[in-house]
């Protein structure tokens, strides 16, 4: 059996074994109309899906971009956080902690939970100094971060929270779509949970003045043509990407209980197995959409190769941690300094996952885990 770790083309397709249909024919219609109105820059087509997207996060304003990489440094700029430093995680994408610095400021690293691998709240303060701005927190694999103890802190201490959603576009934390803290930013890279053909990306606010300042830095700083008001530059999201992303927001609730079925089998299947550890599950307070469903297992390595022996394709996220890319050298930070970060790293596997994904096709995953741990 072949198993792909994201197969987009059952999406688009549908899936011939389960008799399910694709998409494409929707966005083939709703493509279309955007063409015949030649609205290939800004307009109502961008305009529709920000209202859209907006109202599905339980917020006041969307702004497109091109990338999630733009929405996290925009949301900085544009909440007055050019300079001083910025808390964040440093087992992330790269961009959560260069965005920061394209902004201006200087990432400041805390390591990791080791369950929810999510900020570890209880050594936040500890990074706090007079030059702290903000945290930015990632809501990694697609679940949740602690927000009320995150806010609070923030709140003590006179901090901004920025929210990288790039994972969790509709996880709820304590019955509240992220962002929880007011502002994200969100990420709609063909593979993400809703993504678009190519490149895009959005910032989610409820501040009129964040969103005012966001439009004019996605827009060579103007709202008025050829009337620049700040040094902005071009960001905006593409008409036709806003009009797949339109289409595809229909059906993102749907695929995200999909994604949470999936790791509940997952996690049912695989209990009991000696020399792994399993993801937590969606709960009351932390209703996660499984970006990613990663297993950590010191054995990481071998196990990658036996199942790609066995046809099955995995991911590995992220095998250098941030504050050890050679980009991030000049800060000085040596191996050891963020153990727990360091040691997902060294452990983390992303198994196959995206909403039709087949029963036989995990239970086959599993198998071959079984398989690879009874032969050690």
């Amino acid at each position: 059996m072949k198993i792909e770790f994201v197969d987009l083309k059952r999406q688009l397709f549908g899936d011939s074994v389960t008799g399910s249909k694709g998409i494409k024919a929707e966005i083939d219609i709703a493509m279309q109309e955007c063409i015949k109105n030649t609205s290939f820059t800004m307009g109502p087509f961008l305009e529709k899906f920000e209202k859209e997207f907006a109202s599905f996060c339980d917020a006041q304003h969307c702004v497109g971009l091109n990338s999630g990489t733009d929405a996290v440094e925009f949301a900085l700029r544009c909440s007055g956080i050019s300079s001083g430093k910025v808390i964040t995680i440093p087992n992330s994408y790269f961009t959560t902690a260069s965005s920061i610095s394209l902004a201006g400021a200087m990432p400041v690293f805390v390591d990791v939970d080791a369950r929810t691998f999510n900020i570890d709240v209880t050594k936040i303060e500890q990074s706090i100094d007079n030059e702290t701005r903000a945290i930015v927190v990632t809501h990694i694999y697609g679940r949740p971060c602690d927000m009320d103890a995150i806010m609070q802190i923030a709140k003590k201490h006179n901090l901004k929270v920025i929210e990288d959603c790039a994972h969790a576009p509709g996880a709820r934390y304590k019955g509240k779509r992220v962002p929880v803290a007011g502002t994200g930013a969100f990420s709609f890279f063909p593979g993400k949970n809703m993504g678009a053909w190519g490149d895009g990306g959005a910032l989610i606010t409820d501040s009129a003045e964040v969103a005012r300042l966001a439009r004019l830095w996605r827009n060579d700083g103007w709202e008025k043509k050829y009337h620049h008001e700040i040094l902005g530059r071009k960001a905006r999201l593409d008409p036709l990407q806003a009009t797949i992303l339109s289409v595809k927001l229909q059906y993102l609730d749907t695929w995200n209980a999909k994604r949470r079925e999936h790791a509940a089998l997952y996690n049912k299947l695989l209990a009991g197995i000696t020399g792994i550890q399993l993801p937590l599950l969606a709960d009351n307070d932390y209703e996660s959409v499984f970006h990613l469903y990663t297993i950590h297992t010191d054995r990481r390595d071998a196990l990658f190769e036996h199942l790609a022996g066995k046809g099955i394709a995995v991911g590995v996220h992220y095998p250098t941690p941030i504050h050890l890319q050679p980009a991030y050298k000049n800060l000085g930070i040596e191996e050891g300094r963020f153990p727990v970060a360091e040691r997902l790293a060294q452990t983390t596997l992303s198994l196959p996952m995206f909403p039709e994904l087949r029963k036989d096709e995990i239970e086959y995953v599993c198998s071959s885990i079984k398989e690879f741990f009874s032969a050690l």
